[in-house]
């Protein structure tokens, strides 16, 4: 029997290129190999801000996003969050079971409200673990590909299904996560890829907005001036070259030259931003082809395939804590 995966996306912005190679590329290369359930998250993007006037818009560029990279709609279950209302359902019964000081000390939380300078925190942030688990634990999901900074979350999702399995008896299976081979693309600033830092590349920008980005990149700290040897292991331009250059003779020059100094930050930087910029022309191209009542067809779909497993699955879980009116055999 396959394993279940589940992932989601929060329509916060369009997808940049760290989301891309970091999640996107390993769900089109695991989706033959489970069943996967993709959602578009818009109840967790209203947990940090009170403004949701682009969800909808955000949402088709995303699933464009996901069609052109290669999702299958045949092999994965792409939905709106919001129209599978047993994920509420979930929440609120899950929310019973976990403690509250599981979710103040978790480190991820803490660190979010940090670097956003969140000044009242809301239910819904404080108990965004909660939602997290439900939309996992609702697909009894297996496997959940995730970064490394949201491995604390998930970690609280394994411990609310096993909590929920003690009292009530087995239910969920505790998720394991999946990490992709490139699951903290640095942004511009060195620090992780992210919308909410504005960090970010994205991969329908032109080659001039694409260039300007890459030019401010961080590189080296270790060679502050032209005439000192580099040391790429240490450069996040290196890790680019890694990730998007598919020459690898090409990689071993730009790591010799950078160590002997024959090849400059700079120069290499306009080398990196024509690579980015020729990467995603296929992409680009496949992305102008994708029309809004083909993702319409396919978010349809992906909800009332998602329902048919979410409806059985919370009658289930009604069962087992006593508050189900149908009689149940579990």
């Amino acid at each position: 029997m396959e394993k279940t995966l589940v992932t989601g996306f929060r329509p916060t912005g369009k997808l940049h290129i760290g989301h891309l190679v970091g999640v996107v590329d390993e769900l089109v290369r695991l989706q033959d190999n489970y069943k996967c359930f993709i959602e578009i998250a818009d109840y967790h993007a209203m947990t940090d801000r009170l403004d949701y006037s682009g969800f909808l818009d955000n949402t088709y560029e995303i699933v464009k996003d996901f069609l052109v990279s290669g999702i299958d709609p045949e092999n994965s279950i792409v939905f709106i969050q919001s129209e599978v209302k047993e994920h509420s359902e979930l929440n609120t019964i899950l929310s019973m079971t976990t403690p509250l000081s599981i979710l103040e000390r978790n480190p991820t939380v803490k660190e979010r409200v940090r670097n956003l300078e969140i000044k009242n925190i809301s239910y819904g942030f404080l108990g965004y673990p909660v939602l997290q688990a439900a939309d996992i634990l609702i697909y009894k999901g297996e496997k959940v590909p995730v970064g490394e900074d949201q491995l604390p979350h998930l970690e609280v999702t394994r411990y609310i299904a096993k909590r929920f399995n003690g009292i009530f008896g087995y239910t969920f299976p505790e998720p394991e996560p999946v990490l992709s081979d490139y699951p903290n693309l640095p942004g511009i600033d060195g620090r992780k890829m992210s919308k909410s830092y504005n960090n970010y590349i994205l991969p329908t920008e032109s080659k001039e907005e694409i260039k300007s980005k890459v030019i401010k990149m961080f590189t080296d700290p270790k060679r502050p001036f032209r005439s000192d040897v580099g040391h790429p292991e240490d450069c996040p331009v290196f890790y680019y070259h890694k990730v998007f250059n598919k020459n690898k003779e090409d990689i071993e020059r730009v790591k010799r030259c950078c160590k002997d100094a024959s090849l400059g930050c700079v120069e290499d930087k306009e080398y990196l931003a024509k690579l980015l910029y020729e990467y995603y022309i296929p992409y680009n191209e496949k992305r102008r082809e994708c029309t809004t009542d083909f993702i319409s067809d396919v978010l349809n779909e992906g909800v009332r395939n998602a329902r048919e497993i979410t409806k059985r699955n919370i009658e289930e879980i009604k069962g087992k804590i006593g508050i189900s009116r149908k009689r149940s055999a579990y």
